[in-house]
Protein backbone atom coordinates (compact mmCIF):
# COMPACT_ATOMS: atom_id res chain seq x y z
CA UNK A 1 0.00 0.00 0.00
CA UNK A 2 1.17 3.54 -0.66
CA UNK A 3 2.47 5.70 2.15
CA UNK A 4 0.93 8.87 0.73
CA UNK A 5 -2.59 9.96 1.56
CA UNK A 6 -3.97 9.69 -1.95
CA UNK A 7 -7.64 9.73 -2.94
CA UNK A 8 -8.90 6.12 -3.12
CA UNK A 9 -9.11 5.85 -6.93
CA UNK A 10 -5.64 7.33 -7.41
CA UNK A 11 -4.17 5.17 -4.62
CA UNK A 12 -5.57 2.09 -6.34
CA UNK A 13 -3.97 3.12 -9.65
CA UNK A 14 -0.60 3.73 -7.94
CA UNK A 15 -0.84 0.33 -6.23
CA UNK A 16 -1.62 -1.31 -9.60
CA UNK A 17 1.50 0.26 -11.14
CA UNK A 18 3.71 -0.64 -8.15
CA UNK A 19 2.59 -4.28 -8.28
CA UNK A 20 3.97 -4.66 -11.84
CA UNK A 21 7.42 -4.97 -13.40
CA UNK A 22 8.61 -1.97 -15.43
CA UNK A 23 7.69 -3.40 -18.87
CA UNK A 24 4.23 -4.21 -17.54
CA UNK A 25 3.93 -0.70 -16.11
CA UNK A 26 4.44 0.68 -19.60
CA UNK A 27 1.70 -1.63 -20.87
CA UNK A 28 -0.64 -0.38 -18.15
CA UNK A 29 0.19 3.22 -19.13
CA UNK A 30 -0.75 2.33 -22.72
CA UNK A 31 -4.08 0.98 -21.48
CA UNK A 32 -4.75 4.29 -19.75
CA UNK A 33 -3.90 6.12 -22.99
CA UNK A 34 -6.56 4.13 -24.83
CA UNK A 35 -9.13 4.81 -22.09
CA UNK A 36 -8.73 8.60 -22.02
CA UNK A 37 -12.21 9.97 -22.77
CA UNK A 38 -12.72 12.23 -25.76
CA UNK A 39 -13.55 15.86 -25.15
CA UNK A 40 -17.25 16.63 -24.86
CA UNK A 41 -18.69 18.21 -28.02
CA UNK A 42 -18.98 21.64 -26.40
CA UNK A 43 -15.17 21.73 -25.98
CA UNK A 44 -14.09 20.03 -29.23
CA UNK A 45 -14.51 23.10 -31.41
CA UNK A 46 -13.33 25.60 -28.80
CA UNK A 47 -9.59 25.20 -28.25
CA UNK A 48 -9.57 28.59 -26.50
CA UNK A 49 -11.31 26.92 -23.54
CA UNK A 50 -8.36 24.57 -23.04
CA UNK A 51 -4.93 25.43 -21.68
CA UNK A 52 -1.77 23.91 -23.12
CA UNK A 53 0.68 22.27 -20.73
CA UNK A 54 3.78 23.64 -22.43
CA UNK A 55 6.15 21.51 -20.33
CA UNK A 56 4.88 18.39 -22.12
CA UNK A 57 6.84 17.37 -25.21
CA UNK A 58 3.53 16.58 -26.88
CA UNK A 59 0.78 19.18 -27.37
CA UNK A 60 -1.43 18.38 -24.40
CA UNK A 61 -4.36 20.61 -23.52
CA UNK A 62 -6.59 20.47 -20.47
CA UNK A 63 -9.30 22.29 -18.62
CA UNK A 64 -11.11 21.84 -15.34
CA UNK A 65 -14.68 22.64 -14.47
CA UNK A 66 -16.71 22.32 -11.31
CA UNK A 67 -20.22 20.98 -10.99
CA UNK A 68 -22.63 20.40 -8.15
CA UNK A 69 -23.23 16.84 -7.00
CA UNK A 70 -25.11 15.34 -4.07
CA UNK A 71 -21.99 15.52 -1.92
CA UNK A 72 -21.12 19.09 -2.89
CA UNK A 73 -18.99 20.59 -5.63
CA UNK A 74 -16.80 18.21 -7.65
CA UNK A 75 -14.10 18.83 -10.25
CA UNK A 76 -14.35 17.52 -13.82
CA UNK A 77 -11.15 17.14 -15.86
CA UNK A 78 -10.95 17.28 -19.65
CA UNK A 79 -7.87 16.49 -21.76
CA UNK A 80 -6.89 16.61 -25.41
CA UNK A 81 -3.78 14.67 -26.37
CA UNK A 82 -2.88 13.18 -29.75
CA UNK A 83 -3.30 9.43 -30.23
CA UNK A 84 0.32 9.20 -31.42
CA UNK A 85 1.52 10.29 -27.95
CA UNK A 86 0.64 7.27 -25.80
CA UNK A 87 2.87 8.24 -22.85
CA UNK A 88 1.30 11.68 -22.51
CA UNK A 89 -2.20 10.33 -23.14
CA UNK A 90 -1.55 7.55 -20.65
CA UNK A 91 -0.65 9.90 -17.86
CA UNK A 92 -3.63 12.12 -18.70
CA UNK A 93 -5.72 8.95 -18.47
CA UNK A 94 -4.26 8.15 -15.04
CA UNK A 95 -5.07 11.65 -13.79
CA UNK A 96 -8.55 11.54 -15.30
CA UNK A 97 -9.41 8.21 -13.74
CA UNK A 98 -7.77 9.06 -10.42
CA UNK A 99 -8.99 12.64 -9.95
CA UNK A 100 -12.12 13.29 -12.03
CA UNK A 101 -15.18 13.76 -9.83
CA UNK A 102 -13.26 14.53 -6.64
CA UNK A 103 -13.58 17.68 -4.55
CA UNK A 104 -11.14 20.54 -5.03
CA UNK A 105 -9.66 19.87 -1.58
CA UNK A 106 -8.97 16.22 -2.44
CA UNK A 107 -7.19 17.18 -5.67
CA UNK A 108 -5.18 19.96 -4.04
CA UNK A 109 -3.99 17.48 -1.37
CA UNK A 110 -2.41 15.12 -3.94
CA UNK A 111 1.37 15.27 -3.44
CA UNK A 112 3.33 16.86 -6.28
CA UNK A 113 5.57 13.74 -6.33
CA UNK A 114 2.62 11.52 -7.27
CA UNK A 115 3.94 10.82 -10.82
CA UNK A 116 7.09 9.29 -9.28
CA UNK A 117 4.91 6.82 -7.35
CA UNK A 118 3.97 5.10 -10.62
CA UNK A 119 7.46 3.61 -10.81
CA UNK A 120 8.11 4.79 -14.37
CA UNK A 121 11.20 6.91 -13.73
CA UNK A 122 13.60 4.38 -15.29
CA UNK A 123 11.30 3.54 -18.20
CA UNK A 124 10.38 7.09 -19.20
CA UNK A 125 12.78 9.96 -19.90
CA UNK A 126 13.20 12.68 -17.24
CA UNK A 127 11.75 15.20 -19.70
CA UNK A 128 8.53 13.17 -19.99
CA UNK A 129 8.38 12.74 -16.21
CA UNK A 130 8.65 16.54 -15.85
CA UNK A 131 5.75 16.85 -18.29
CA UNK A 132 3.70 14.49 -16.13
CA UNK A 133 4.47 16.52 -13.01
CA UNK A 134 3.63 19.72 -14.88
CA UNK A 135 0.26 18.25 -15.89
CA UNK A 136 -0.60 17.57 -12.24
CA UNK A 137 0.67 21.02 -11.24
CA UNK A 138 -1.44 22.70 -13.92
CA UNK A 139 -4.54 20.81 -12.77
CA UNK A 140 -3.93 21.84 -9.17
CA UNK A 141 -3.42 25.51 -10.13
CA UNK A 142 -6.60 25.52 -12.21
CA UNK A 143 -8.56 23.76 -9.45
CA UNK A 144 -7.34 26.32 -6.91
CA UNK A 145 -8.46 29.13 -9.25
CA UNK A 146 -11.97 27.76 -9.90
CA UNK A 147 -12.65 26.70 -6.32
CA UNK A 148 -12.26 30.12 -4.69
Amino acid sequence: MTTYALPAALAEIVDDFQALTEPDRLQLLLEFSRELPALPERLQDHPELLEQVVECQTPLFLTVETEESEGGEVVRLYFRAPAEAPTTRGFAGVLHEGLDGLSAAEILAVPDEMPDLLGLTRAITPLRMRGMSAMLGRIKRKVAAVSH
